[in-house]
């Protein structure tokens, strides 16, 4: 399908000292906007380091180009449809949402302040309307993209397309959902986390230190200990249940009491709220797990599986009620891709303790209690029910009808969208200027008029 690439926020770094410096141009000119160079080639540096391309050309360059061109385009009939509305506060959620992200993967906003050179303050500002702009033309095309449907007819006359010699092999495919429990840290290490918390706090309400210099030298959150624990625009809903409890109840510029989460101890402070988001700085303090007594987890478990033998109680209910995984637990216990969703996975992309176990299961069966590590790489003591399993095979679409049709729905999307988008981008001005101007007919693709530098 069509990848109109929305603007990412920080896609590459800007040009260093040790960099030459490249003069920036025009390459585009959508209504009333511009696509400078600068900004296509910060998404084609995007695009290398994500699918660890090898090579430059001048056609990964052009689609880059006429991809943010789409985006403006979108933006631009988005902002004529007036029923399509982007707010001050949505805008502001999706650049601290990005800039949270980001955080989290170059350690700290004192680390993204130095990369770029400005305050977050400047590059937030420098960010908002292109985030307005990106919202604007990811409502608009997701309405369109709920119209498109596709039919059984469709999508076996897709499949049949392709020669039977052609298609590939799958592996081994199962369906299965697990009843989680995480073995108990011993009561000494609980006191002492606890008593550690505490020391804490009581150093900082007696003005001996500050939260944030308790942050730095002892806070186990390694995302936000450098930065005094201090995180911003976090949604409610991003947060631990237990976290966003008191996150969203103590006046701002408090400190909580210490309280317990799926992390260890924590003090906080809310320095900001706004709404669902919130500012905050914390302190964590984890518990010692290492010496942590399996035995009352397994028996918890097995007492668990015998009660959905014995009393036929569906895997489904018992999961919801005895699970301490938060997310198989809202799904009755089925276990999903965390990136896709899909229920159907490849056994041999499961760990070495999910295959072990399921080489023991007919499907149906519930397997006794046995440690693995979950799919977020906790270690914990699960049972596990199969539900389905399908040996390695060719692609059949009797055996694969929903991902054949993920897969046709795709394509459909794809070109559908893209007649769309050529007949919304012919009822606004595009101009193609400087580099642009320069590539060829055949690498700009759908750019028919790059040589008189009109669309």
């Amino acid at each position: 399908m069509l990848a109109v690439v929305w603007l990412m926020l920080l896609v590459a770094a800007p040009a260093t000292a040790q960099q030459p410096e490249v003069v920036d141009e025009i390459v585009a000119v959508v209504g009333d906007q511009i696509v400078l160079r600068s900004d296509v080639d910060g998404l084609v540096m995007n695009v290398l380091q994500q699918q660890q391309a090898s090579e430059y050309s001048d056609a990964l360059w052009a689609d880059a180009l006429n991809q943010l061109v789409d985006q403006k385009v979108l933006a631009i009939h988005a902002r004529r449809d007036t029923t399509i509305q982007v707010t001050d506060d949505q805008v502001e959620q999706a650049l601290d949402e990005r800039i949270n992200q980001l955080t989290r993967q170059v350690g700290s906003l004192s680390q993204i302040e130095q990369i770029y050179g400005k305050s977050l303050v400047q590059i937030k500002a420098d960010l908002r309307s292109e985030f307005r702009e990106r919202l604007l033309a990811e409502r608009f095309q997701g309405r369109k993209l709920q119209t498109i449907k596709i039919t059984p007819t469709e999508v076996e006359t897709w499949f049949n397309q392709f020669p039977t010699d052609s298609l590939p092999t799958l592996p081994d495919i199962v369906r299965l959902s697990h009843i989680v429990q995480y073995p108990k840290p011993s009561p000494e290490a609980e006191d002492d986390a606890r008593e550690i918390i505490a020391t804490i706090r009581d150093s900082v309400v007696t003005g001996t230190s500050t939260l944030e210099d308790m942050a730095r030298r002892y806070s186990e959150d390694q995302g936000s200990a450098s930065e005094g624990g201090r995180y911003e625009g976090m949604s409610l809903g991003d947060l631990v249940p237990e976290f966003a409890t008191v996150a969203s109840r103590i006046p701002v510029d408090s400190l909580s009491q210490p309280f317990r989460s799926q992390f260890g101890y924590h003090i906080l402070r809310v320095n900001d709220r706004r709404g669902d988001l919130v500012d905050f700085s914390h302190v964590l303090i984890s518990v010692d797990e290492s010496a942590a007594d399996p035995t009352e987890a397994i028996n918890y478990l097995s007492a668990v599986r015998d009660s959905i033998l014995a009393e036929d109680i569906p895997f489904e209910i018992m999961a919801r009620r005895n699970s301490e995984e938060d997310i198989s637990k809202e799904l009755g216990g089925r276990v999903v891709d965390p990136r896709s969703g899909e229920r159907d996975l490849f056994k041999e992309a499961l760990g070495p303790t999910w295959q072990s176990m399921l080489d023991t299961l007919q499907v149906g069966e519930i397997s006794k209690p046995g440690e693995v590590e979950t799919l977020d790489g906790k270690q914990a003591y699960h049972i596990v029910k199969l539900t389905k399993s399908v040996p390695s095979h060719r692609v059949d679409i009797e055996t694969d009808y929903v991902r054949i049709e993920q897969l046709a729905l795709r394509e459909k999307q794809s070109r559908l969208m893209r007649i769309w988008l050529d007949r919304l981008r012919s009822d606004v001005f595009i101009d193609y200027r400087g580099k642009a101007a320069s590539v060829t007919v055949g690498a700009m693709g759908r750019a028919e008029s790059v040589a008189s530098g009109r669309n």
